[in-house]
């Protein structure tokens, strides 16, 4: 390994335990701190054992090394669950994923069979494949522009660089790589470590909405996500009256939330104000990390506000779903319990219930 090459792998190395000790730092207890924190060691991990003439088993903690690298497109994955997914929810299954492909990688090292190799390969491939689609899945409704910024470099540059190598890898397994295949790879990591970082470090500026992501999320749907958030959602407002009056009329008064396909490119338009002033809004000064929560806010207290009718008991939760804004039953369940604490059918025979006591005593 030449001394140019070390130097890039070095610096990557640099880079990457940097950053996850930031992640550790600033948000270490959150879900999305610890798995970036793990998929960025991982990565470093990856850096070293990837350079030509590392002896894997045979240096100073090659093998814990080799063992932390082999997981890193499941790790990848969880963290681009945990960051993408405002929804995320820690869960047993993830670290079982991880376990079985570095159960399937040191099969492959130590007993070579070209099953268990493709097996391998295959399954980071497809782990690759889910971290690039949690990436693009919400990008359109993803309200914070910086997290907006690394979903497109996940998806096409890191998911794009990892698929490579794992296909070189699976094509030539066992076999050393050629020097300047090599080099490339490192400069490959290198850069790939780098915007990473930088990415990280436009993050890093609204750090609220990770910290704040998956907690407790039973609060007004009109109230700011952030009360961090609250002082700087006063002067905005004072700033853009008109702004914040015509977005309350559409949504409040023409109840446009009703609309099932309606989308930020939509309301903007509704607004005439470009996309990114309206999502730039819409986060900022109210709290919100993506459309779909800021759209559901209204459409929840639409639909507690009918349970809550004894004038409409008898209708049907389906009906007061989907007159809501809706466009099934499960996402309105899955929705009201995770805001409400409870299902629709419990919260209005409470509600119900209250009333035949008020009116009773």
């Amino acid at each position: 390994m030449s001394i140019f090459e070390a130097g890039l792998r070095g610096g990557a190395v640099a880079i990457l335990l940097l950053v996850a000790i930031l992640f550790l730092r600033d948000l270490g207890r959150s879900p999305v701190g610890r798995n970036c924190a793990l998929v960025l060691l991982s990565a470093a991990a990856y850096v070293v054992c990837s350079a030509p003439g590392f002896g894997r088993l045979d240096v100073p903690f090659g093998f814990s090394l080799l063992v932390i690298s082999l997981g890193l497109p499941a790790l990848n994955w969880m963290s681009a669950a945990a960051v993408f997914d405002d929804e995320f929810k820690p869960s047993p299954l993830r670290p079982l994923a991880w376990l079985g492909l570095v159960v399937l990688g040191m099969w492959s090292i130590l007993d070579s069979q070209p099953l268990v190799d493709l097996a391998y390969y295959g399954l980071s491939l497809l782990f690759v494949g889910l971290a690039a689609w949690h990436a693009l899945i919400g990008r359109e409704a993803d309200l914070i522009e910086s997290r907006r910024r690394l979903r497109a470099l996940l998806a096409v540059s890191i998911a794009s660089y990892a698929a490579a190598i794992i296909i070189v890898d699976l094509l030539s397994p066992g076999s050393s790589v050629s020097a300047p295949f090599s080099i490339v790879n490192a400069v490959g990591l290198t850069a790939t470590a780098f915007a990473f970082a930088v990415s990280w470090l436009g993050i890093a500026r609204e750090a609220p909405f990770i910290a704040s992501a998956n907690t407790d999320r039973r609060s007004s749907p009109h109230s700011d996500a952030n009360a961090d958030r609250a002082p700087a959602a006063r002067r905005s407002h004072e700033q853009e009256p008109a702004l914040l009056e015509a977005l309350r009329e559409l949504m409040e008064d023409q109840k446009l939330y009703r609309h099932g396909g309606l989308s930020i490119a939509a309301l903007a338009a509704r607004l005439e104000i470009p996309d990114y002033r309206l999502r730039r809004f819409i986060n900022r000064q109210l709290g919100h990390r993506n459309f779909s929560s800021f759209i559901n806010g209204y459409r929840l207290a639409e639909a507690r506000a009918a349970l809550a009718d004894p004038n409409q008991a008898e209708v049907p939760i389906l009906t007061i779903a989907l007159d809501s804004g809706f466009q099934s039953l499960a996402p309105f369940n899955r929705s009201f319990k995770e805001t409400a604490g409870t299902t629709p059918t419990e919260y209005r025979r409470q509600c119900l219930s209250r009333l035949d006591s008020s009116f009773a005593s």
